[in-house]
C-alpha cells in the first residue's frame, strides 16, 4: 500500500490546532490530530446532507441555501446538482487555507464547482451569517464538525445548543430546513432539536455511494 503524503497544514482559528491535508494516490484527507475529518472516498453521507434537505423543500423556486463547511465540496456539489439555475448557494468556511486547497490540490475532487455563479464563498464563521439574517434561508446545511459539539472549535458548540437551534429557525424561511451531519448518534442533540419545535427526522445514511460500509447520521427539522 502507498503511503500518505503530508500535503499542507493549515491553522485552525481561535487556537483549535491544525488541519493536515494528506495525499495517498488519488485519495485525499483531512486531519484534526488523530481524527481523520473526511475523506475523498467517503461521499455518501455528505452528499445526502444536500440532496435529502432539497427533497423537503418541494422544488420551491429561488432558493437560498447556507453551507457551513466547504470539507471537500461534495454537499456543495451535490445542491448544485438538485438546486435550479436562480438558486442561490452561500458557503461559509472558516478556514481560509481549506478554500485554498479547493482551488488548488483538491481541484480535482472539486472540479470547478466554486466557479457556479450560484455560489458565493464566504471565508468566516457560518454563527453570524444565521444569528444576522432573519427567514433569509430555504435550508442551512452544517458540517463543521464530526457531530453536534464543536470538536474543532469550541466556539460552534453554539450552533448545536438550544439557542443556536432558535437562531437557525428563526433564520429559516417558513418550511425551511436546518439539516445536520454527524458520524455517530447523538439522543442528547435529537431531544434539543425536537425541544426547539423544529419537527424533526433523524437518518442513518451510507457514508459510502452504493450503501456499503458504515453509516453516518443526519437530522433534518423543518421550520413549521
Amino acid at each position: 500500500m502507498k503511503p500518505w503524503i503530508h500535503l499542507d497544514t493549515a491553522q485552525m482559528p481561535d487556537g483549535g490546532g491544525d488541519l493536515r491535508l494528506m495525499r495517498r494516490d488519488t485519495e485525499f484527507s483531512i486531519m484534526a490530530g488523530s481524527i481523520e475529518l473526511m475523506n475523498s472516498r467517503l461521499s455518501g453521507s455528505e452528499e445526502a446532507l444536500a440532496t435529502l434537505a432539497w427533497d423537503r423543500l418541494a422544488g420551491r423556486p429561488g432558493p437560498r441555501i447556507l453551507i457551513g463547511g466547504l470539507g471537500m465540496g461534495f454537499t456543495l456539489r451535490a445542491a448544485l446538482a438538485v438546486l435550479p439555475a436562480n438558486a442561490q448557494v452561500t458557503v461559509a468556511e472558516l478556514v481560509p487555507a481549506v478554500v485554498a486547497w479547493a482551488r488548488g490540490p483538491l481541484a480535482e475532487v472539486f472540479k470547478g464547482c466554486l466557479d457556479d455563479p450560484r455560489v458565493t464563498v464566504h471565508e468566516g464563521d457560518v454563527s453570524p451569517l444565521i444569528a444576522g439574517a432573519p427567514t433569509a434561508w430555504d435550508a442551512i446545511l452544517l458540517d463543521v464538525d464530526n457531530g453536534p459539539e464543536g470538536l474543532t472549535r469550541k466556539a460552534n458548540d453554539g450552533l448545536y445548543d438550544l439557542p443556536g437551534l432558535a437562531r437557525a429557525q428563526t433564520a429559516l424561511r417558513p418550511g425551511g430546513v436546518l439539516a445536520v451531519w454527524s458520524s455517530a448518534p447523538d439522543e442528547g442533540f435529537t431531544r434539543r432539536m425536537r425541544r426547539s419545535g423544529l419537527a424533526t427526522e433523524v437518518l442513518r445514511v451510507p457514508a459510502r455511494k452504493g450503501g456499503r460500509g458504515g453509516r453516518h447520521v443526519i437530522w433534518l427539522g423543518v421550520r413549521v
